[in-house]
């Protein structure tokens, strides 16, 4: 199959590309590489991967490439709330508009697996799972977008829609701003951390299973398309200080507190059900404990100022 990967080079392309790469598939990547990353370097020895510079908005630079492509994964995105509100046309226009000019030039034939973070969920009901079929309440400008994009999408009926848990992990276009890489760093290097509304909970899933769900739904597309599918741990809905308790078995000495004033500009609360996509035979391979882990490791390596997207 050739598959197009706009914003390819990112934090989950980079890695979603090889292992797509490895399982035969042609991939070609649409990047503005605005992060002057190399993180596709390993891939340019691959024949079936191709690079394009350019702009996911720019209809003259995405139709020629839409024609060749068998599947469409947009991953180009300005991605959470901090970055959205920084930059609020490109967010509409990245996130949202592109994938209705993207939507209008495909064929029918063609099928689109888009990426919609689950926190268009917003604030949950305490104590009951959001499921595909809950209402939509997102609390940010980033949240919206993300919804009215997978609106669009669906609205097609060659689509399958992922709503990605908070994902976190070593990748090769590292992300340090979401929360467990952001905690399990602080604990690292800090050994202290302050917490604004500790409760708050939320669902997570590792980079390398995003990627495993996008091959899953390109094996199972024909059962799966058309509808909208949670991704995530199902034994990780978390409060933000249960996940520094996980965190603190693995860091000795990680002291952490509830700030007593103050809130969080991120009001995300919820649990989510991942039973839809686990009915179809997705499982995700790697633990939570895994991730910190690896990110305890990794911390060992990087220079992690570069390693923001604000």
């Amino acid at each position: 199959m050739h598959i197009l990967i706009t914003g390819g080079a990112g934090y989950l392309g980079s890695t979603m590309v090889p292992a797509l790469l490895a399982q035969g598939h042609k991939v070609t990547v649409l990047d503005s590489f605005q992060f002057g990353e190399n993180s596709l370097a390993a891939a340019c020895a691959d024949p079936g991967f191709e690079a394009v510079r350019g702009d996911a908005r720019q209809t003259d630079v995405l139709r020629p490439l839409l024609v060749q492509a068998d599947a469409v994964i947009p991953l180009a995105a300005l991605v959470g709330a901090p970055l959205c509100d920084r930059d609020q046309i490109g967010a509409v226009t990245i996130n949202r508009d592109a994938i209705a000019t993207m939507v209008d030039l495909m064929s029918p034939a063609q099928r689109l697996l888009i990426p919609i973070s689950n926190s268009g969920y917003g604030v949950g009901e305490p104590g009951k799972f959001c499921t595909e079929e809950s209402p939509l309440r997102p609390v940010s400008l980033y949240g919206r977008t993300k919804v009215e994009a997978e609106e669009i999408a669906l609205a097609r009926e060659n689509t399958v829609s992922f709503r990605l848990a908070t994902v976190f992990g070593m990748s090769p276009r590292m992300r340090m701003d979401l929360l467990v890489n952001d905690f399990v760093y602080r604990a690292v290097s800090d050994r202290a951390l302050v917490l604004f509304e500790a409760h708050f909970k939320r669902n997570y899933i590792h980079v390398r299973d995003v990627a495993r769900a996008f091959q899953h739904g390109l094996d199972h597309f024909d059962e799966m398309r058309g509808r909208a599918f949670n991704v995530g741990l199902s034994d990780a809905n978390l409060s933000k200080w249960e996940l520094c308790e996980t965190i603190a078995r693995h860091v000795p000495g990680f002291t952490f507190l509830e700030a007593p004033v103050g809130k969080d500009p991120d009001q995300r609360d919820y649990i989510v059900s991942n039973a839809r996509i686990e009915a179809t035979g997705f499982r995700p391979a790697h633990s939570l404990d895994d991730g910190i882990v690896e990110l305890i490791k990794g911390y060992r390596t990087l220079n992690v100022h570069r390693y923001r997207n604000v």
